[in-house]
Protein backbone atom coordinates (compact mmCIF):
# COMPACT_ATOMS: atom_id res chain seq x y z
CA UNK A 1 0.00 0.00 0.00
CA UNK A 2 2.71 2.39 0.83
CA UNK A 3 4.42 1.61 -2.51
CA UNK A 4 1.06 2.00 -4.41
CA UNK A 5 0.43 5.74 -2.54
CA UNK A 6 4.37 6.94 -3.30
CA UNK A 7 3.83 5.63 -6.93
CA UNK A 8 0.64 7.61 -7.10
CA UNK A 9 2.14 10.91 -5.48
CA UNK A 10 5.49 10.78 -7.94
CA UNK A 11 2.84 10.48 -10.85
CA UNK A 12 1.45 13.79 -9.79
CA UNK A 13 4.54 15.60 -8.15
CA UNK A 14 7.53 14.24 -9.16
CA UNK A 15 7.17 14.37 -12.57
CA UNK A 16 5.80 17.99 -12.75
CA UNK A 17 8.51 19.42 -10.71
CA UNK A 18 11.46 17.09 -11.33
CA UNK A 19 12.71 17.59 -8.01
CA UNK A 20 11.58 14.62 -5.70
CA UNK A 21 14.12 11.58 -5.05
CA UNK A 22 13.61 8.38 -3.57
CA UNK A 23 15.85 7.11 -1.52
CA UNK A 24 16.45 3.58 -2.39
CA UNK A 25 19.10 2.36 0.06
CA UNK A 26 21.84 4.06 2.22
CA UNK A 27 23.86 5.54 -0.37
CA UNK A 28 21.94 5.82 -3.76
CA UNK A 29 18.91 7.50 -5.07
CA UNK A 30 17.12 8.29 -8.16
CA UNK A 31 14.75 10.74 -9.26
CA UNK A 32 11.36 9.80 -9.27
CA UNK A 33 10.26 10.88 -12.72
CA UNK A 34 12.55 8.32 -14.12
CA UNK A 35 10.59 5.22 -12.50
CA UNK A 36 8.10 5.85 -14.96
CA UNK A 37 10.34 6.77 -17.61
CA UNK A 38 10.17 4.39 -21.15
CA UNK A 39 13.44 3.81 -22.92
CA UNK A 40 13.56 6.05 -25.81
CA UNK A 41 14.70 6.02 -29.32
CA UNK A 42 17.98 7.75 -30.05
CA UNK A 43 18.17 6.20 -33.55
CA UNK A 44 17.41 3.75 -35.94
CA UNK A 45 18.31 3.53 -39.06
CA UNK A 46 19.46 0.77 -41.75
CA UNK A 47 22.45 0.27 -45.13
CA UNK A 48 21.67 0.13 -48.27
CA UNK A 49 18.30 1.72 -48.33
CA UNK A 50 17.87 -0.67 -51.55
CA UNK A 51 18.53 -4.03 -52.70
CA UNK A 52 18.50 -5.66 -55.66
CA UNK A 53 17.57 -9.36 -55.52
CA UNK A 54 19.01 -10.28 -58.66
CA UNK A 55 22.45 -8.13 -57.59
CA UNK A 56 25.36 -9.58 -55.68
CA UNK A 57 24.55 -9.24 -52.23
CA UNK A 58 21.30 -8.72 -50.57
CA UNK A 59 22.41 -7.99 -46.70
CA UNK A 60 21.26 -5.29 -44.51
CA UNK A 61 22.48 -4.00 -41.79
CA UNK A 62 20.86 -2.82 -39.05
CA UNK A 63 21.80 -0.45 -35.94
CA UNK A 64 18.99 0.80 -32.89
CA UNK A 65 20.46 2.91 -30.58
CA UNK A 66 17.81 3.04 -27.35
CA UNK A 67 18.32 5.55 -24.19
CA UNK A 68 17.14 4.90 -20.53
CA UNK A 69 17.96 7.06 -17.60
CA UNK A 70 18.63 4.26 -15.31
CA UNK A 71 19.51 1.26 -17.56
CA UNK A 72 18.66 -0.95 -20.01
CA UNK A 73 17.69 -4.32 -19.42
CA UNK A 74 17.36 -5.97 -23.14
CA UNK A 75 19.87 -7.79 -24.69
CA UNK A 76 17.89 -7.96 -27.80
CA UNK A 77 15.58 -6.43 -29.60
CA UNK A 78 14.03 -7.94 -32.57
CA UNK A 79 13.40 -6.20 -36.23
CA UNK A 80 10.36 -6.60 -38.37
CA UNK A 81 10.35 -5.45 -42.14
CA UNK A 82 6.69 -5.38 -43.35
CA UNK A 83 5.43 -4.49 -46.89
CA UNK A 84 1.69 -2.91 -47.79
CA UNK A 85 0.95 -6.37 -48.71
CA UNK A 86 1.90 -8.00 -45.46
CA UNK A 87 4.70 -9.54 -46.52
CA UNK A 88 7.26 -9.97 -43.78
CA UNK A 89 10.85 -10.61 -42.62
CA UNK A 90 12.58 -10.45 -39.27
CA UNK A 91 15.99 -10.70 -37.66
CA UNK A 92 17.47 -9.88 -34.07
CA UNK A 93 19.87 -7.47 -33.12
CA UNK A 94 21.87 -7.95 -29.97
CA UNK A 95 23.92 -5.15 -27.62
CA UNK A 96 27.39 -4.20 -29.08
CA UNK A 97 28.69 -3.62 -24.85
CA UNK A 98 30.59 -7.00 -23.38
CA UNK A 99 29.77 -7.67 -20.93
CA UNK A 100 26.72 -5.99 -20.55
CA UNK A 101 26.40 -2.97 -18.76
CA UNK A 102 23.14 -2.86 -17.18
CA UNK A 103 23.56 0.51 -16.28
CA UNK A 104 24.84 1.77 -19.75
CA UNK A 105 22.48 4.50 -20.42
CA UNK A 106 22.62 4.91 -24.40
CA UNK A 107 23.01 1.06 -25.42
CA UNK A 108 23.89 0.06 -29.31
CA UNK A 109 21.92 -2.91 -31.00
CA UNK A 110 23.74 -4.13 -34.19
CA UNK A 111 21.89 -7.08 -36.27
CA UNK A 112 21.98 -8.35 -40.21
CA UNK A 113 19.72 -9.94 -42.59
CA UNK A 114 20.38 -11.08 -45.46
CA UNK A 115 16.50 -11.17 -47.96
CA UNK A 116 15.84 -14.10 -49.45
CA UNK A 117 15.90 -13.99 -53.42
CA UNK A 118 12.45 -15.64 -53.56
CA UNK A 119 11.20 -12.58 -51.47
CA UNK A 120 8.06 -10.35 -53.10
CA UNK A 121 9.42 -7.06 -53.93
CA UNK A 122 8.05 -4.10 -52.50
CA UNK A 123 8.71 -1.05 -49.97
CA UNK A 124 9.18 -2.70 -46.85
CA UNK A 125 8.66 -0.82 -43.48
CA UNK A 126 11.13 -1.65 -40.43
CA UNK A 127 9.89 -1.65 -37.15
CA UNK A 128 11.40 -2.99 -33.69
CA UNK A 129 10.25 -4.44 -30.79
CA UNK A 130 10.07 -3.41 -27.41
CA UNK A 131 13.13 -2.74 -25.44
CA UNK A 132 13.20 -2.83 -21.54
CA UNK A 133 14.82 -0.35 -19.79
CA UNK A 134 16.18 -1.27 -15.82
CA UNK A 135 14.00 -0.39 -13.11
CA UNK A 136 15.20 1.65 -10.10
CA UNK A 137 17.09 -0.16 -7.05
CA UNK A 138 14.57 -2.31 -5.40
CA UNK A 139 11.90 -0.98 -7.33
CA UNK A 140 9.28 -3.34 -9.17
CA UNK A 141 8.57 -1.51 -12.35
CA UNK A 142 10.64 -2.60 -15.65
CA UNK A 143 9.77 0.07 -18.28
CA UNK A 144 8.73 -1.01 -21.30
CA UNK A 145 8.78 0.98 -24.47
CA UNK A 146 6.81 0.38 -27.80
CA UNK A 147 8.17 -0.50 -31.26
CA UNK A 148 10.38 1.91 -32.75
CA UNK A 149 9.84 2.68 -36.48
CA UNK A 150 12.32 4.11 -38.69
CA UNK A 151 11.76 7.94 -39.75
CA UNK A 152 14.60 8.81 -41.31
CA UNK A 153 14.37 9.78 -44.84
CA UNK A 154 16.21 6.72 -46.63
CA UNK A 155 15.78 7.47 -50.71
CA UNK A 156 13.49 9.55 -52.86
CA UNK A 157 10.45 6.89 -54.01
CA UNK A 158 7.49 8.97 -52.73
CA UNK A 159 5.54 6.96 -50.68
CA UNK A 160 8.39 4.94 -49.57
CA UNK A 161 10.87 7.62 -48.39
CA UNK A 162 11.75 5.49 -44.91
CA UNK A 163 11.58 2.11 -46.16
CA UNK A 164 13.75 -0.47 -47.69
CA UNK A 165 13.42 -0.81 -50.98
CA UNK A 166 13.21 -4.10 -52.82
CA UNK A 167 13.81 -4.37 -56.24
CA UNK A 168 13.40 -7.12 -58.94
CA UNK A 169 15.70 -7.37 -61.87
CA UNK A 170 14.78 -3.61 -61.09
CA UNK A 171 11.46 -3.46 -60.85
CA UNK A 172 9.69 -2.40 -57.02
CA UNK A 173 5.74 -2.95 -57.86
CA UNK A 174 4.65 0.00 -55.22
CA UNK A 175 1.38 -0.20 -54.12
CA UNK A 176 1.02 3.60 -53.83
CA UNK A 177 -1.86 5.87 -54.56
CA UNK A 178 -0.41 8.01 -57.14
CA UNK A 179 -2.20 10.76 -57.38
CA UNK A 180 -5.84 12.02 -55.40
CA UNK A 181 -9.05 12.67 -56.51
CA UNK A 182 -11.54 13.63 -58.16
CA UNK A 183 -12.53 16.52 -56.05
CA UNK A 184 -16.04 16.14 -57.31
CA UNK A 185 -16.43 12.93 -55.13
CA UNK A 186 -13.81 13.85 -52.41
CA UNK A 187 -15.05 14.32 -49.22
CA UNK A 188 -13.94 17.39 -46.79
CA UNK A 189 -11.05 15.80 -44.68
CA UNK A 190 -9.21 14.07 -48.17
CA UNK A 191 -9.57 17.75 -49.44
CA UNK A 192 -7.93 19.42 -46.22
CA UNK A 193 -5.09 16.67 -46.36
CA UNK A 194 -4.70 17.54 -50.31
CA UNK A 195 -5.47 21.66 -50.25
CA UNK A 196 -4.63 21.24 -53.99
CA UNK A 197 -7.52 19.54 -55.09
CA UNK A 198 -10.40 21.92 -56.87
CA UNK A 199 -12.68 21.15 -53.81
CA UNK A 200 -15.81 23.29 -55.62
CA UNK A 201 -15.28 22.79 -59.16
CA UNK A 202 -17.28 20.47 -60.32
CA UNK A 203 -17.35 18.96 -64.19
CA UNK A 204 -20.14 19.67 -66.84
CA UNK A 205 -21.62 16.49 -68.35
CA UNK A 206 -22.50 18.04 -71.67
CA UNK A 207 -22.36 17.89 -75.16
CA UNK A 208 -19.48 20.11 -76.05
CA UNK A 209 -17.75 20.96 -72.53
CA UNK A 210 -14.64 18.43 -71.25
CA UNK A 211 -12.82 17.29 -69.04
CA UNK A 212 -9.05 17.89 -67.81
CA UNK A 213 -7.83 15.79 -65.36
CA UNK A 214 -5.22 17.73 -63.93
CA UNK A 215 -8.30 20.01 -62.87
CA UNK A 216 -9.78 17.01 -60.63
CA UNK A 217 -6.89 15.29 -59.35
CA UNK A 218 -3.61 16.54 -57.45
CA UNK A 219 -0.93 13.88 -58.71
CA UNK A 220 1.64 12.45 -55.93
CA UNK A 221 4.26 11.67 -57.90
CA UNK A 222 6.68 14.34 -59.64
CA UNK A 223 6.84 13.46 -63.46
CA UNK A 224 4.58 10.52 -63.50
CA UNK A 225 1.71 12.23 -65.87
CA UNK A 226 -2.03 11.22 -65.13
CA UNK A 227 -3.45 9.97 -68.30
CA UNK A 228 -6.91 9.68 -69.30
CA UNK A 229 -8.54 7.22 -72.00
CA UNK A 230 -12.73 6.29 -72.89
CA UNK A 231 -14.30 3.29 -72.86
CA UNK A 232 -17.24 4.77 -74.54
CA UNK A 233 -15.89 6.53 -77.75
CA UNK A 234 -19.13 7.55 -79.24
CA UNK A 235 -20.35 9.34 -76.21
CA UNK A 236 -16.92 10.86 -75.50
CA UNK A 237 -13.27 10.55 -76.41
CA UNK A 238 -9.98 11.51 -75.78
CA UNK A 239 -7.77 14.27 -77.64
CA UNK A 240 -4.58 16.08 -76.88
CA UNK A 241 -5.24 14.64 -72.99
CA UNK A 242 -8.70 16.19 -72.59
CA UNK A 243 -11.92 13.97 -72.76
CA UNK A 244 -14.39 15.61 -74.95
CA UNK A 245 -18.32 14.98 -74.93
CA UNK A 246 -19.37 14.35 -78.12
CA UNK A 247 -23.19 12.72 -77.86
CA UNK A 248 -25.61 12.31 -75.54
CA UNK A 249 -25.54 9.01 -73.36
CA UNK A 250 -23.19 7.27 -70.99
CA UNK A 251 -19.69 8.31 -71.07
CA UNK A 252 -17.22 5.68 -68.96
CA UNK A 253 -13.72 7.22 -68.61
CA UNK A 254 -10.48 5.87 -66.79
CA UNK A 255 -8.11 8.29 -65.35
CA UNK A 256 -4.70 6.51 -64.05
CA UNK A 257 -0.86 6.43 -64.39
CA UNK A 258 0.77 3.83 -65.89
CA UNK A 259 2.69 0.87 -64.39
CA UNK A 260 6.43 1.60 -64.04
CA UNK A 261 9.20 0.17 -62.75
CA UNK A 262 8.64 2.12 -59.17
CA UNK A 263 4.37 1.54 -59.46
CA UNK A 264 1.89 -0.31 -59.57
CA UNK A 265 -0.70 0.65 -62.22
CA UNK A 266 -3.38 2.82 -60.97
CA UNK A 267 -6.44 4.01 -62.02
CA UNK A 268 -10.06 5.92 -61.03
CA UNK A 269 -13.03 4.77 -63.34
CA UNK A 270 -16.30 6.60 -63.58
CA UNK A 271 -19.74 6.30 -65.11
CA UNK A 272 -21.49 9.88 -65.93
CA UNK A 273 -24.35 11.13 -68.22
CA UNK A 274 -23.60 13.07 -70.81
CA UNK A 275 -26.94 15.53 -71.75
CA UNK A 276 -28.02 17.97 -74.53
CA UNK A 277 -25.30 20.97 -74.72
CA UNK A 278 -25.41 24.53 -72.54
CA UNK A 279 -27.60 27.65 -74.12
CA UNK A 280 -25.76 30.55 -74.88
CA UNK A 281 -26.53 33.67 -73.04
CA UNK A 282 -27.54 37.11 -74.27
CA UNK A 283 -27.97 40.24 -72.29
CA UNK A 284 -30.60 43.43 -73.06
CA UNK A 285 -28.69 46.64 -71.59
CA UNK A 286 -29.59 50.38 -72.05
CA UNK A 287 -26.85 53.03 -72.67
CA UNK A 288 -27.13 56.31 -70.40
CA UNK A 289 -26.76 59.37 -72.04
CA UNK A 290 -24.00 61.44 -70.88
CA UNK A 291 -23.90 63.52 -67.47
CA UNK A 292 -22.41 66.57 -66.51
CA UNK A 293 -19.71 67.23 -64.12
CA UNK A 294 -21.18 69.08 -61.54
CA UNK A 295 -21.50 68.46 -57.91
CA UNK A 296 -18.88 65.71 -58.11
CA UNK A 297 -19.01 62.98 -56.97
CA UNK A 298 -22.60 62.03 -56.96
CA UNK A 299 -24.55 59.07 -57.43
CA UNK A 300 -26.53 58.34 -60.56
CA UNK A 301 -29.06 55.07 -61.51
CA UNK A 302 -28.44 53.08 -64.15
CA UNK A 303 -30.38 50.18 -65.66
CA UNK A 304 -30.06 46.80 -64.28
CA UNK A 305 -29.64 43.92 -66.13
CA UNK A 306 -31.32 40.37 -66.02
CA UNK A 307 -30.09 36.90 -66.84
CA UNK A 308 -31.94 33.51 -66.82
CA UNK A 309 -28.44 32.13 -65.46
CA UNK A 310 -27.20 34.51 -63.03
CA UNK A 311 -30.41 36.85 -61.87
CA UNK A 312 -29.38 40.79 -62.00
CA UNK A 313 -25.21 41.27 -62.62
CA UNK A 314 -23.01 43.58 -61.70
CA UNK A 315 -21.60 45.90 -64.38
CA UNK A 316 -17.52 45.67 -64.19
CA UNK A 317 -16.07 48.92 -63.73
CA UNK A 318 -13.21 49.78 -66.80
CA UNK A 319 -12.05 53.39 -66.12
CA UNK A 320 -12.22 53.60 -62.44
CA UNK A 321 -10.65 57.18 -62.04
CA UNK A 322 -13.62 58.37 -63.60
CA UNK A 323 -16.83 55.86 -62.05
CA UNK A 324 -17.17 53.20 -60.27
CA UNK A 325 -20.33 50.87 -61.01
CA UNK A 326 -22.74 49.13 -58.64
CA UNK A 327 -25.77 47.24 -58.50
CA UNK A 328 -28.16 49.52 -60.23
CA UNK A 329 -25.54 52.58 -59.47
CA UNK A 330 -22.96 54.41 -60.63
CA UNK A 331 -20.53 56.58 -58.52
CA UNK A 332 -19.60 59.33 -60.48
CA UNK A 333 -15.88 60.91 -59.29
CA UNK A 334 -14.45 62.77 -62.48
CA UNK A 335 -15.30 64.62 -65.73
CA UNK A 336 -14.05 62.20 -68.97
CA UNK A 337 -15.35 58.79 -70.29
CA UNK A 338 -16.95 56.41 -67.90
CA UNK A 339 -16.48 52.94 -68.96
CA UNK A 340 -18.33 49.50 -68.07
CA UNK A 341 -19.08 46.09 -69.17
CA UNK A 342 -21.63 43.14 -68.59
CA UNK A 343 -21.07 39.63 -69.03
CA UNK A 344 -23.10 36.48 -67.44
CA UNK A 345 -21.08 33.97 -66.15
CA UNK A 346 -21.47 30.35 -67.34
CA UNK A 347 -23.41 27.71 -65.26
CA UNK A 348 -24.36 24.37 -65.61
CA UNK A 349 -26.70 24.91 -68.28
CA UNK A 350 -25.95 27.62 -70.06
CA UNK A 351 -22.71 28.97 -71.38
CA UNK A 352 -20.93 32.38 -70.69
CA UNK A 353 -22.23 35.51 -72.36
CA UNK A 354 -20.17 37.74 -74.67
CA UNK A 355 -18.64 41.12 -73.02
CA UNK A 356 -20.98 43.75 -73.62
CA UNK A 357 -18.73 47.38 -73.01
CA UNK A 358 -21.21 50.43 -72.46
CA UNK A 359 -20.10 54.24 -71.70
CA UNK A 360 -21.21 57.61 -71.53
CA UNK A 361 -19.46 60.93 -70.65
CA UNK A 362 -19.18 62.53 -68.15
CA UNK A 363 -18.86 66.55 -69.62
CA UNK A 364 -16.40 68.67 -67.90
CA UNK A 365 -16.55 73.01 -67.96
CA UNK A 366 -14.34 74.46 -70.46
CA UNK A 367 -11.83 76.22 -68.76
CA UNK A 368 -9.84 80.10 -70.42
CA UNK A 369 -6.26 79.97 -70.16
CA UNK A 370 -5.22 83.98 -69.66
CA UNK A 371 -1.53 84.12 -71.35
CA UNK A 372 -0.54 87.50 -72.89
CA UNK A 373 2.84 88.08 -73.45
CA UNK A 374 4.69 90.76 -74.92
CA UNK A 375 4.40 90.23 -78.99
CA UNK A 376 8.17 91.37 -79.19
CA UNK A 377 11.27 91.31 -77.26
CA UNK A 378 14.79 92.16 -78.30
CA UNK A 379 17.57 89.72 -78.04
CA UNK A 380 19.51 92.28 -75.58
CA UNK A 381 17.09 91.83 -72.46
CA UNK A 382 18.86 88.13 -73.00
CA UNK A 383 15.00 86.79 -70.67
CA UNK A 384 11.09 87.75 -70.20
CA UNK A 385 8.93 87.08 -66.93
CA UNK A 386 5.79 84.79 -68.33
CA UNK A 387 2.59 84.71 -66.51
CA UNK A 388 -0.51 82.53 -67.37
CA UNK A 389 -3.54 81.65 -65.38
CA UNK A 390 -6.53 79.85 -66.09
CA UNK A 391 -10.33 80.02 -65.82
CA UNK A 392 -10.69 76.46 -63.55
CA UNK A 393 -7.52 77.92 -60.56
CA UNK A 394 -5.41 74.99 -61.59
CA UNK A 395 -1.72 75.01 -62.31
CA UNK A 396 -0.54 76.07 -65.63
CA UNK A 397 2.39 75.03 -67.24
CA UNK A 398 4.73 76.54 -69.77
CA UNK A 399 6.90 75.19 -72.47
CA UNK A 400 8.42 75.23 -76.27
CA UNK A 401 9.39 73.29 -78.58
CA UNK A 402 11.53 75.91 -80.40
CA UNK A 403 14.93 75.44 -78.17
CA UNK A 404 17.02 76.44 -80.28
CA UNK A 405 15.64 80.29 -80.09
CA UNK A 406 14.64 80.31 -76.66
CA UNK A 407 13.66 77.89 -73.18
CA UNK A 408 11.60 78.19 -70.51
CA UNK A 409 12.48 77.40 -66.80
CA UNK A 410 10.28 78.18 -64.32
CA UNK A 411 7.81 80.68 -65.68
CA UNK A 412 10.99 82.49 -67.33
CA UNK A 413 12.01 82.47 -70.85
CA UNK A 414 15.90 82.99 -71.82
CA UNK A 415 16.21 84.60 -75.36
CA UNK A 416 18.76 82.90 -77.20
CA UNK A 417 19.32 84.39 -81.10
CA UNK A 418 16.38 86.15 -83.26
CA UNK A 419 13.27 84.42 -84.76
CA UNK A 420 9.79 83.12 -83.49
CA UNK A 421 9.63 81.73 -79.83
CA UNK A 422 6.51 79.39 -79.83
CA UNK A 423 5.71 79.28 -76.72
CA UNK A 424 2.59 76.61 -75.18
CA UNK A 425 0.16 77.12 -71.89
CA UNK A 426 -1.51 73.97 -70.96
CA UNK A 427 -3.79 73.28 -68.00
CA UNK A 428 -4.42 69.74 -67.75
CA UNK A 429 -7.74 69.87 -66.28
CA UNK A 430 -9.43 69.07 -63.49
CA UNK A 431 -12.61 66.32 -62.12
CA UNK A 432 -15.06 69.00 -63.41
CA UNK A 433 -12.93 71.31 -66.13
CA UNK A 434 -11.67 69.58 -69.19
CA UNK A 435 -7.99 70.28 -70.29
CA UNK A 436 -6.72 73.42 -72.14
CA UNK A 437 -4.32 74.82 -74.15
CA UNK A 438 -3.11 77.99 -75.58
CA UNK A 439 -0.34 78.89 -77.87
CA UNK A 440 1.36 82.30 -79.00
CA UNK A 441 4.36 83.31 -80.44
CA UNK A 442 6.93 86.00 -79.55
CA UNK A 443 9.19 87.55 -82.29
CA UNK A 444 13.19 88.14 -80.87
CA UNK A 445 14.37 90.92 -82.65
CA UNK A 446 18.30 92.30 -82.77
CA UNK A 447 21.73 91.00 -83.59
CA UNK A 448 23.34 88.04 -82.71
CA UNK A 449 26.53 88.81 -81.69
CA UNK A 450 29.35 87.14 -83.38
CA UNK A 451 30.91 84.48 -81.05
CA UNK A 452 34.37 84.12 -79.94
CA UNK A 453 36.11 80.45 -81.40
CA UNK A 454 39.21 79.35 -80.29
CA UNK A 455 41.17 76.47 -82.03
CA UNK A 456 44.64 74.79 -80.90
CA UNK A 457 48.06 74.71 -83.55
CA UNK A 458 50.78 73.03 -83.66
CA UNK A 459 54.62 73.11 -85.13
CA UNK A 460 56.59 69.69 -84.02
CA UNK A 461 56.06 70.03 -80.01
CA UNK A 462 55.26 73.89 -80.27
CA UNK A 463 51.69 74.52 -79.37
CA UNK A 464 49.17 77.81 -80.03
CA UNK A 465 45.87 78.41 -79.02
CA UNK A 466 44.04 81.13 -81.46
CA UNK A 467 40.86 83.02 -80.14
CA UNK A 468 39.36 85.13 -82.50
CA UNK A 469 35.72 85.68 -84.33
CA UNK A 470 37.41 83.71 -87.57
CA UNK A 471 40.82 82.05 -86.16
CA UNK A 472 44.04 80.96 -88.19
CA UNK A 473 47.16 79.05 -87.49
CA UNK A 474 50.58 81.17 -88.40
CA UNK A 475 52.34 80.61 -91.28
CA UNK A 476 54.10 76.85 -90.38
CA UNK A 477 51.17 75.89 -88.41
CA UNK A 478 48.75 73.40 -88.25
CA UNK A 479 45.34 72.74 -86.45
CA UNK A 480 45.59 70.73 -84.04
Amino acid sequence: MLKNSLRSRFRRFGVKFGIICLILGSNSFVWASDLYTLPNLVSFEFSPSEIELTGESTVVNFQLTANHPIGIESSSVEVILKSPENNTLSTILRRTDSPINLTLKNVIFKGSLEIPRNVKSGAYVAESGSIIGMPAQGGLISPRSPGFKVTKKLNNVVGAEESLIIRNQGNLNLNFDTFVGPSHTTNSSTAREFPKLPVYKTPIWKVGESYVPEDYFEPRVPNLKLEIVSKTKNTCDVKDSKLKFLAEGDCNFIVFTPLTRDYKYKQFEQLVQITSSRKPQELITESIGNQVAQDLPKLIKIPRVYTIANGYITPKTLSPEICLASDGYMNIFSGGLCKYSYQSMETGNFMASEIYELSFEVVRKTQVITFNPQKTINLNSKNLKLDASSSSGGVVTLDTKTTKICSIDSQILTLFKPGNCEVVANQVGTSTYSPASLTVQILITGVEKPKVQSITCFKGKKIKYVNSLKPKCPVGFKVK
